[in-house]
């Protein structure tokens, strides 16, 4: 779709096309929320082998990002919007644990998956196929990410969380 939507002639206009990492935040019925609810089970471990890329960025770096791109009407084409750090999908765990403050954690093997994925109507290669996706061309554009590592985010969107939720409860 990128090839099509860039081949097209729109005078006077500047077309941008966006390929987004996974946005988190701490809402309610996120990848966020999902992730941290396995951590909060004890389901937190690694999903397969743990080495497959987690790319993601932090819902106040892509809210920027794309003020960025609207205020920088010399850049134009496709953007990758993710944090500059993706990490394997073990570090990416790990970390969130420890920002949540979880010590034990049950992995997640690749049969589990395929169980979950079944019962949720989607594919378990969401979590298995490795994504290591750099913005090269938002980093060379001048942005600056807020959070650029996960260890800082995942602190952020815990504490968040707890703002939102644990309050209510």
């Amino acid at each position: 779709w990128e090839g099509e939507f860039l081949q097209i002639t729109c005078p006077n206009t500047r077309k941008i096309a966006l390929r987004s990492a996974m946005t988190m935040s701490p809402d309610a019925d996120g990848i966020f929320d999902y992730l941290l609810w396995l951590v909060r089970i004890g389901l937190g471990g690694s999903a397969g082998t743990g080495k497959q890329y987690v790319s993601w960025i932090h819902e106040a770096d892509f809210i920027r990002a794309i003020e960025f791109l609207l205020e920088h009407s010399e850049v134009e084409g496709v953007f990758n919007v993710a944090a500059p750090n993706p990490l394997p999908n073990a570090e990416f765990m790990e970390a969130l644990r420890e920002a949540w403050g979880r010590q034990w954690y049950i992995p997640v093997y690749e049969w589990m998956l395929e169980m979950g994925a079944v019962m949720l109507q989607t594919e378990s290669e969401l979590m298995l196929k490795s994504r290591r996706v750099i913005p090269q061309r938002l980093l060379n554009a001048g942005f600056t990410f807020q959070y650029p590592h996960w260890n800082d985010a995942a602190l952020q969107l815990c504490e968040a969380w707890k703002q939102k939720y644990q309050k209510a409860a």
